[in-house]
């Protein structure tokens, strides 16, 4: 039985891209076997490559993100490995197919997510409410806004969706979006619900939010006095609309 499985990671030096970086191209060997499985769509400029460590050399935030994509393969690899150690059907082929997952088509993150909003359009009048299906193209929007802001590209790969990247991706809501935190949250949990659909269907194998804590704050929603009650009460509108409107709330006190 073949029990030694190790990953490794080179660079394509005869290769670069418009940004002058060349691809990180991945190897796995099992026994005395070897398979290239191809690029892992990371781009590293050649001189801050380790051939050696098969990491990003440095301590930027381009190379702890760089590095943490590289572990996340690794993982995903080792626990597809580790599932079938002890099947009599382990080889190469086998790790390669469960990898790559049912739907080849899809190797980046933005498609899933498209395909996800497709899943609950469905659903909008039956079991979902309509804001649902806008709250999930919003959060879509501004993930796609933040891997051009923060990585200068439009899509990322479902292999690079890594802790880091949801920890970026939060500072960028906080920061840029300008959303308060509650609302910061609510959007990192669409998210995660997203994450989890590609999970629950073989398309990532580990969790981006394995570290992640997504909790509410206590917020106090105030209250109004019996004397600004009345002072709606007394208040004439013009248009029936938000008279209707006015109607409702002063009902909704004192029920």
């Amino acid at each position: 039985m073949k029990t030694t499985f190790k990953v490794s990671y080179y660079l394509r030096s005869n290769y670069e891209n418009k940004e002058g970086k060349s691809p990180v191209m991945l190897r796995m060997y099992l026994g005395g076997e070897m398979e290239n499985l191809g690029s892992t769509k990371i781009f590293v400029d050649k001189s801050k490559w380790s051939n050696k460590a098969s990491r990003m050399i440095g301590r930027t935030a381009e190379a702890l993100s760089v590095n943490a994509s590289i572990d996340a393969l690794t993982t995903t690899l080792m626990q597809i490995y580790r599932k079938y150690e002890t099947s009599e059907e382990l080889s190469l082929d086998l790790i390669r197919s469960v990898f790559l997952g049912p739907d080849k088509e899809f190797t980046t993150f933005l498609p899933v997510f498209d395909k996800y909003i497709d899943s609950i359009t469905q659903q909008v009048g039956k079991t979902l409410p309509k804001g649902t299906f806008y709250k999930y193209k919003v959060v879509r929007q501004n993930f796609q806004d933040f891997l051009q802001a923060k990585y200068h590209r439009k899509d990322i790969g479902l292999t690079e969706l890594t802790s880091a990247v949801i920890q970026d991706f939060e500072l960028y809501l906080t920061s840029v979006v300008g959303g308060v935190h509650n609302t910061t949250i609510k959007k990192l949990r669409n998210l995660k619900t997203v994450i989890n659909y590609a999970r629950n269907r073989g398309l990532i194998m580990h969790d981006p939010f394995a570290n992640h804590k997504l909790h509410y704050e206590l917020v106090d929603r105030g209250y109004l006095t019996k004397e600004e009650v009345l002072r709606i009460m007394k208040k004439h509108f013009e248009i029936e609309r938000l008279e209707l409107v006015q109607n409702i709330f002063i009902f909704s006190c004192f029920t």
